[in-house]
């Protein structure tokens, strides 16, 4: 379903200290941007922010950077980060495509993925986050021995990931093909996992380490 417009989304999220509207000002600069030397994960596709608020509050001595393009939908993440007070979040408005663009050297130490457009057709495959040519890309920032959490329900895209993952020199440690019904004690479900799950479809998830 497309999203509305809200036009008036924009203002709101640019007056707030949360969110970062230049993030490539802050490159290189984030652990100064939340006042603290703590490991920084960064979730690709935030969403709503049901996914990034419930893991800040979780693990509350880690930083938490959420990008997502649509001011629409970031707009509900920033009210749901104000709602819990949450100190250790930053919402960025931005194609990911950029990604490079905004971190510095072993800056970020997890990115979490959470079902992200599957691009089906073969020549669309390269716009996949978890596609050998996004990978490179997150290994310009990434610390070394650092983690990638990927969820979709999505079979042929999820089996197609885990072949990106070790072309790309990350070691497949962990690997499930119904997360709900396996003995993964981490998981945050996202507003979009709420809703299929109920529906029966099952979740595929691993963790990639950069070697």
């Amino acid at each position: 379903m497309r999203l509305r417009k809200k036009w008036w989304a924009r203002p709101i999220l640019e007056e707030s200290n949360v969110v970062a509207i230049n993030p490539k000002d802050y490159k290189g600069s984030w652990s100064k941007a939340f006042g603290n030397n703590n490991e920084i994960y960064l979730e690709l596709g935030c969403g709503r922010g049901g996914f990034i608020t419930g893991k800040a509050l979780e693990d509350i001595n880690e930083n938490f950077v959420g990008i997502d393009l649509k001011d629409e939908v970031l707009i509900h993440a920033l009210k749901k980060v104000e709602q819990l007070e949450l100190t250790n979040v930053r919402l960025v408005p931005m194609n990911i495509s950029w990604v490079g663009d905004v971190f510095e050297k072993n800056e970020i130490s997890r990115i979490f993925i959470n079902f992200c457009n599957p691009w089906p057709k073969l020549r669309h495959n390269k716009r996949r986050l978890t596609h050998s040519k996004f990978l490179s890309i997150y290994k310009t920032f990434l610390k070394p021995q650092s983690e990638i959490w990927f969820k979709t329900d999505d079979v042929e895209m999820f089996e197609d990931s885990i072949e990106y993952f070790k072309e790309s020199n990350f070691e497949i440690t962990y690997l499930t093909y119904d997360l709900h019904n396996s003995d993964f004690k981490y998981n945050i479900v996202t507003e979009y996992e709420a809703k299929f799950t109920s529906l029966g479809m099952k979740t595929m998830f691993l963790i990639a380490k950069l070697k």
